[in-house]
């Protein structure tokens, strides 16, 4: 099982940034990477469809690739699945994502903190306890972000980028104009917590409308350190003499547009076409 790979899945191709931070903290790991694009955005889709999906990926990432963990690479899917995944699977090392509330807290100076994330997010039982739990130790200002995820996967398509960047653009004007002021005043917003995973892939843009003062805060690191503790917990822990290059470690799928997965892996990832693979029809 230490030769085994790690899974990860996500939405589409949001949660390549926490494979970013998965690839630099478990350098000797290999990973298979399951982008449900032909199903994105999950954000938009109902509780029950994203949990039937992220069972069904599950299952097929322990039957074919027979993964010794999995990380859960979206706030949507680990909202609506991760209890369940948790119950079928109780052996299997599994880590999720929730928006960085806590450490969002203790980092801002103005006590006033701007949350953005997927309405299936934001609207989840998990959300409400995750704000709960942090009650009295800041302001959050919460905005459902309808259309951002879609837009920032259509952004990898050549065929949609020009026209997908400019709705990112206007979608993030509109939705950070709503929630507030940003700033590091009084009462102002110093911290804006990216509620989904690939909201870190227009974090330069973010920085262009709020400033370079305002914080942004997202979850990948803080995951990557939790897989490397329950591999070493569960004694799963790969280790070789030297780091392999990241080609050779990794793997990576999709249920939609191959061309888009090839374009986001070499754009953030410096991965070759040949990492990417079109994802079994049936699955």
């Amino acid at each position: 099982m230490i030769e085994s790979p790690i899974g990860v899945f996500d939405s589409g191709i949001g949660g390549l940034s926490v494979l970013q931070a998965l690839q630099t903290e478990l350098p000797h790991e290999h990973f298979v990477y399951w982008a449900d694009s032909g199903h994105a955005p999950y954000g938009e889709k109902g509780e029950l469809f994203v949990r039937q999906r992220s069972l069904a990926i599950t299952q097929h990432l322990i039957e074919k690739h027979h993964i010794k963990a999995l990380v859960v690479a979206c706030n949507t899917a680990t909202a609506a699945a991760i209890h369940e995944l948790r119950t079928r699977y109780p052996q299997l090392p599994l880590v999720g994502v929730e928006p960085a509330l806590k450490p969002a807290a203790a980092l801002s100076q103005t006590g006033h903190i701007g949350v953005i994330a997927t309405r299936g997010t934001v609207a989840s039982d998990k959300f409400a306890r995750l704000l709960d739990s942090v009650e009295g130790q800041a302001q959050f200002t919460v905005q459902a972000c309808n259309g951002l995820a879609l837009a920032i996967e259509q952004s990898t398509l050549p065929q949609h980028a020009d026209e997908a960047q400019q709705r990112i653009t206007e979608l993030l004007a509109q939705y950070t104009s709503a929630m507030g002021t940003f700033g590091t005043g009084p009462g102002q917003m110093d911290t804006l917590v990216l509620g989904c995973t690939h909201y870190v892939f227009v974090e330069n843009q973010l920085r262009a409308l709020l400033g370079t003062d305002v914080q942004l805060v997202s979850t990948g690191n803080a995951v990557a350190r939790q897989t490397r503790r329950l591999l070493e917990a569960a004694g799963l822990l790969h280790s070789s003499p030297a780091p392999m290059s990241a080609a050779q470690r990794m793997s990576l799928f999709t249920t939609g547009d191959l061309h888009g997965l090839q374009a986001a892996a070499k754009r953030w990832l410096g991965l070759p076409p040949g990492s990417c693979h079109k994802a079994p029809p049936q699955v």
